[in-house]
C-alpha cells in the first residue's frame, strides 16, 4: 500500500510538471529548458515572500506563482520571440534556453545560497495512516490539486477559443495564420500558461521536499521524460507516461535501491524509444525537433 501511494503521490507531480511544459513544446517545438527555473524560482519566491518578509501564506503563494509567471513571460518575449523572427533552429532555441536556465540558476544561488531551504508549516509529521501507509497533509493537496489542475486544463484547451487557438498552433503555425490567428500572441499564451503550472508545481513540491536550487531541472528531466513516453504531441498520453515512470521508479527502488531511481527513469526511456518511439500514443508525426 505504501508504494502504491508513493506512486501516485509521484505520478500527481509529474503529471503536473509534464503539463507545464508540453503545453509551451507543442506550439513551440523546442524544449524549453528554462523552464526547469520557473518551477525552481516559485519555490524561492514563495520562500521569499512567507519566510523572509513573513506575509501570509495565502498572499505568498499567488505573488509567487505570478511572479514565476512573469519570468516565462519575459522569456518568451525578450529571447526566444525575438530568435523565432529571425527564423534560428530549434537547436539555436534550445542552447539559449540551457544559457537562460544557468543564468538563472547562478541568480538563484546568489540570493538564496545553495543550501536547502524549508516553507513547510511546523513540525515534520508522520502523516495519516490509510491501510498501514502512510500520507502527509501536504501530499494530499498534491495529488487534489494536480488532478484538478489536469482536467482543468483538458477542457480549456478543447472548449476556450484561446484553447483551441494553441492547439491549431500545435498542429500547424502556417495554416492556422491563414485563418486569422496570431501566433506569436497564441506562442505568449501557452507560455504564461504553462510557466503559471510549472510554478504550481514547483510549490507544491517545496511544501514536500523542501527547496533547493537543483529541484526544478531534476522535476523537468522527468516531466520530458514523461511526455516522450507519452508521445510528444498528446495530452491524454501524459497520464500514462507519468504513471509508468513514476511506477517504474518506486517498484525499482523497493527491488533493487532508491539509488537507481534516476537510472530507472532513463532505462525506461531507452527502452520506449526503441520498441515504442511514438510513444503511447502511437501518433506519427511528420517532424520532431528538439
Amino acid at each position: 500500500m505504501q508504494i502504491i501511494i508513493n506512486i501516485i503521490i509521484t505520478f500527481s507531480i509529474y503529471l503536473l510538471v509534464t503539463l507545464s511544459f508540453a503545453i509551451i513544446y507543442q506550439t513551440t517545438k523546442f524544449f524549453h529548458f528554462a523552464h526547469a527555473a520557473i518551477i525552481t524560482f516559485a519555490a524561492y519566491f514563495t520562500f521569499l515572500f512567507f519566510k523572509q518578509l513573513s506575509l501570509p501564506l495565502l498572499l505568498s503563494i499567488p505573488l509567487s506563482i505570478f511572479a514565476a509567471t512573469a519570468i516565462g513571460l519575459v522569456c518568451e518575449i525578450s529571447i526566444y520571440k525575438p530568435l523565432r523572427i529571425r527564423k534560428v533552429t530549434s537547436l539555436v532555441l534550445l542552447i539559449a534556453s540551457l544559457g537562460v536556465y544557468v543564468i538563472f540558476q547562478n541568480i538563484i544561488s546568489l540570493f538564496w545560497g545553495d543550501d536547502i531551504k524549508s516553507i513547510r508549516l511546523g513540525v515534520v509529521k508522520t502523516g495519516n495512516d490509510f491501510y498501514g501507509a502512510y500520507i502527509t497533509d501536504n501530499q494530499i493537496i498534491i495529488i487534489f490539486i494536480s488532478i484538478f489542475l489536469f482536467i482543468s486544463a483538458l477542457l480549456f484547451l478543447k472548449y476556450t477559443k484561446i484553447g483551441k487557438d494553441m492547439r491549431a498552433v500545435s498542429s500547424d503555425e502556417g495554416l492556422a495564420g491563414i485563418f486569422g490567428i496570431n501566433a506569436n500572441k497564441t506562442i505568449l499564451w501557452s507560455f504564461g500558461i504553462g510557466s503559471a503550472l510549472a510554478g504550481i508545481a514547483g510549490i507544491l513540491q517545496a511544501f514536500d521536499t523542501d527547496i533547493t536550487p537543483m529541484m526544478g531541472f531534476n522535476l523537468l528531466l522527468y516531466g520530458i521524460v514523461a511526455m516522450i513516453l507519452s508521445g510528444i504531441d498528446s495530452i491524454w498520453g501524459l497520464i500514462g507516461g507519468s504513471l509508468l515512470l513514476a511506477t517504474s521508479q518506486h517498484l525499482g527502488a523497493y527491488y533493487i535501491d532508491s539509488k537507481w531511481m534516476d537510472a530507472i527513469a532513463y532505462i525506461v526511456l531507452i527502452l520506449f524509444l526503441i520498441w515504442k518511439p511514438l510513444g503511447f500514443s502511437g501518433k506519427r508525426l511528420k517532424k520532431i525537433e528538439i
